[in-house]
């Protein structure tokens, strides 16, 4: 009995701050919108959408599509690998997108005359996406900096990744504090 009424007690706290929202949106976090279900950012098929836009603009390469996600929604949203790549792929296997280049591992993806097509055919869906990333950019757009969220979160998976491979002797253990250390000072100077 006590272990169900302490995981419930935790569940509580942890989602507290939901709670506290605004009631304009439902008072979840500040991107969800109001009435939604989910805190998503962006509904089925919208990363789609956003992805060929992105490609008409430019040809690109999934990880600047990631950024140019990421920035366009403040920080609100960075999309990880494992949802690119794969609506790249299906982008591809549906004759919207084309690799224009590669070199190496690296692809270069460009938008085709058919992409173009269904993107302009889905011009209602893709203002409604706008809208939902105009609404998680003017609620976010004061929180930190997307490249300094990706640079801290690119800095904690460093240190995990090293920390779970093990065999860290004394030496290193104090040398990574150190330089954590060091890059912390710097932060506080800038």
């Amino acid at each position: 009995m006590f272990h169900r009424h302490h995981c419930h007690a935790g569940r509580d706290r942890r989602y507290a701050r939901y709670k506290r929202g605004s009631a304009e949106n439902g008072g979840g976090p500040p991107w969800r919108g109001a009435g939604r279900r989910s805190g998503r950012v962006l509904d089925h098929g919208d990363l789609r959408l956003l992805t060929l836009q992105l490609l008409r603009e430019k040809p690109r390469h999934g990880y600047e599509i990631i950024k140019a996600i990421e920035e366009r929604l403040a920080g609100a949203y960075s999309p990880s690998p494992g949802v690119v790549y794969p609506t790249l792929t299906l982008l591809e296997e549906l004759g919207h997108a084309t690799v224009a280049a590669s070199d190496g591992g690296r692809k270069l993806y460009a938008i085709t005359a058919d992409g173009t097509a269904w993107l302009e055919a889905s011009g209602p869906a893709l203002e409604a996406a706008e809208v939902r990333i105009a609404a998680a950019r003017a609620a976010y757009g004061d929180g930190p900096p997307p490249p300094l969220l990706r640079a801290v979160e690119n800095l904690k998976l460093a240190l995990r990744l090293r920390v779970a491979r093990g065999g860290l002797t004394e030496a290193q253990i104090h040398a990574l504090a150190a330089t954590i250390d060091a890059a912390a000072t710097a932060v506080e100077r800038t």
